[in-house]
């Protein structure tokens, strides 16, 4: 194509001096929506599907800032971290930062839970007898409310505004209270225990004698329960190794025994093993559907009048066994459930039936519903997965998303390992691969002497906090 003429000079100032150049932009991929923009043949359906994803700056624009964030953890260095002085309040299960990153919490196994400032690490308060038992798990209802959860049954909220007594407590589980998740456009507390009960509680009409509550969900051999960020979807994973997914969410609607309709159980396996599979779908052995025959599911258990046109039926069960490399019998224990921050992915610690190996697995969701409202359907693909250290026998290992997604902090022996989908911490959707892919090591970051059970990325800052069996807690974050 031949240049245009150039404009005619005028008595004003010379031209501008050219800006300094700057990196080369990134290989677009084919079919990338930002590859194809609307009036590109074929990519008006690749933009859109671009949109639904939140890909591109226009549509996200913290994009390439939390891309940024991303390299620097990868800067991180083992001699950055910061230990806290937690040294007499027993092993630290969970850890938990509020929504603006203000404030750190620990929940420990003598009774306590710790806060501080994770910015200047000082320490803030100690709730000494914040429950009657260990205390599992900590959740953040907003910058100011939390709750607390133990293995005395019961679960407490806190306000930060006056630590000095609890705001309730709620009285409901029969057994240790391991999981708690929040639903924040009802306002819908929801938690899990070893009774096998996910329970239902109302804090728009809470109390200072509690908050209204009912069961919603029982299964046996419950380990953890997780809802997507827009709440669409309710996970729980087993010790039999069973993955439950509960579709198309609806808190409000309680699920007694059978009132469901299941979606055949299923293996995450290739499209030959669903053929070969037909109706007898996995071993019916340690099944938690609760059901009056023992095998799985059959098709007439769908009801078709439940069924909404186009899709599944509100709260439809599907039960899985999740793919687990070097585990031909799939019975593994499900120890640790998490999920992508922008719902496209879940995130799994899984342990051999023989508690010899252990690994990190990440599976992605696909989305759609079946053909036939009586077909097969398998949500769930593995993505890429890792084999971890399998140190600290017995004990459950807390992992976790960073906040935009692109990494894995992952409990590694004595210390952490950052994982990421490849090289370059790219983000999920960008790099599906065909097949199963092992996950990227991008640092491996040790401080602690003792077997570390849980950790935790800032929502707001570049820190990653890390906590292990004999009570201390390290903060990594880079140095300048």
């Amino acid at each position: 194509m031949s240049k245009g003429p150039g404009p005619e000079p005028g008595p004003g100032p010379g031209p501008e001096p050219r800006p300094e150049p700057g990196p080369p932009p990134l290989p677009l991929r084919h079919g990338d929506p930002a590859a194809a923009g609307p009036g590109a043949p074929g990519g008006l359906f690749a933009w859109l599907r671009g949109r639904c994803l939140g890909r591109g700056a226009a549509v996200d624009p913290a994009r390439e800032a939390f891309g940024a964030m991303t390299g620097l953890y990868g800067a991180i260095q083992p001699a950055d971290s910061v230990c806290l002085s937690t040294r007499t309040h027993g092993a630290v299960f969970n850890l938990e930062y509020s929504p603006d990153g203000s404030v750190l919490t620990m929940a420990c196994e003598q009774t306590e839970v710790l806060l501080f400032d994770p910015i200047s690490s000082k320490h803030i308060k100690t709730l000494s007898e914040a429950h009657e038992d260990c205390v599992n798990n900590i959740r953040f209802l907003d910058n100011r409310l939390f709750a607390t959860c133990s293995d005395d049954t019961t679960i407490a909220l806190w306000d930060l505004r006056k630590l000095n007594t609890k705001v309730c407590t709620l009285h409901g589980h029969t057994s240790w209270v391991k999981n708690i998740e929040y639903d924040t456009n009802t306002r819908l507390l929801v938690t899990s225990g070893f009774d096998g009960n996910v329970i239902i509680w109302d804090t728009n009409r809470c109390t200072e004698d509690g908050c209204p509550h009912k069961k919603f969900f029982h299964t046996r051999f419950l380990m953890r329960m997780r809802l997507t960020p827009d709440c669409s979807k309710m996970l729980i994973s087993t010790s039999s190794g069973y993955l439950l997914i509960l579709h198309d969410l609806d808190l409000n609607k309680s699920l007694e025994v059978g009132s469901y309709p299941i979606l055949r159980a299923r293996r995450t396996t290739s499209s030959s093993d669903i053929t070969s599979s037909g109706s007898s779908g996995p071993r019916a052995v340690g099944s938690p559907c609760h059901q009056n025959n023992s095998g799985p599911p059959s098709e007439k258990t769908l009801s078709r009048p439940s069924q909404r046109e186009g899709g599944s039926p509100r709260n439809s069960l599907e039960v899985l066994t999740p793919e687990v490399p070097g585990e031909r019998d799939r019975g593994n224990c499900i120890t640790s459930l998490q999920l992508h921050p922008k719902g496209w992915a879940t995130l799994l610690r899984c342990s051999s039936n023989t508690d010899d190996q252990e690994w990190t697995c990440v599976y992605e969701f696909q989305e759609g519903a079946p053909v036939r409202p009586v077909s097969p359907r398998c949500s769930l693909r593995l993505t890429h997965c890792i084999e971890e250290a399998n140190v600290g026998r017995g004990y459950i290992k807390e992992l976790c998303f960073s906040p935009d997604g692109r990494m894995i902090s992952s409990p590694h022996g004595f210390g952490i390992r950052l994982l990421g989908f490849d090289a370059q911490c790219s983000e999920l959707v960008d790099c599906l691969p065909r097949e199963a892919s092992p996950l990227r090591e991008i640092r491996s970051l040790y401080s602690h002497n003792d077997v570390v059970l849980t950790t935790k990325f800032s929502p707001t800052h570049c820190q990653i906090a890390s906590g292990c069996l004999s009570g201390r807690v390290s903060l990594y974050q880079p140095k300048f």
